[in-house]
């Protein structure tokens, strides 16, 4: 993958988190405040916990820091995959945010 193309799906992945938190926002209880800074979008929750996840250029990755750990993600031409045991991102995404908003939250790739 091209540094360009690596850009363009990362953007697209901070874009739908936005896209999400608005929605669940609206929708649920939930309340995030979701901050977006350069390449890096962190969520806060009612309880004050966080979610933050960021590029990494270099490596054409994505990073997530929640409660539940810290993961890695790498682009496989469909979707983004966890460098240690595939799991997909969205999927972890809404597993790490249903945990620390306390209630059920979707996250997709859809933004």
């Amino acid at each position: 993958m091209t540094d360009l193309e690596y850009q363009d799906q990362a953007e697209r992945v901070l874009a739908a988190i936005e896209t999400a938190c608005d929605r669940i926002n609206d929708e649920t209880e939930a309340d995030i405040d979701n901050q977006r800074t350069g390449g890096m979008v962190t969520l806060t929750f009612s309880n004050h916990s966080q979610i933050v996840i960021n590029l990494q250029q270099p490596l054409q990755e994505l990073w997530m820091a929640a409660k539940a750990g810290g993961f890695h993600y790498k682009f496989n031409s469909k979707q983004w995959l966890d460098t240690k045991d595939s799991s997909e991102f969205f999927a972890k995404l809404s597993g790490c945010a249903s945990a620390q908003a306390g209630q059920p939250l979707v996250f997709g790739a859809q933004a």
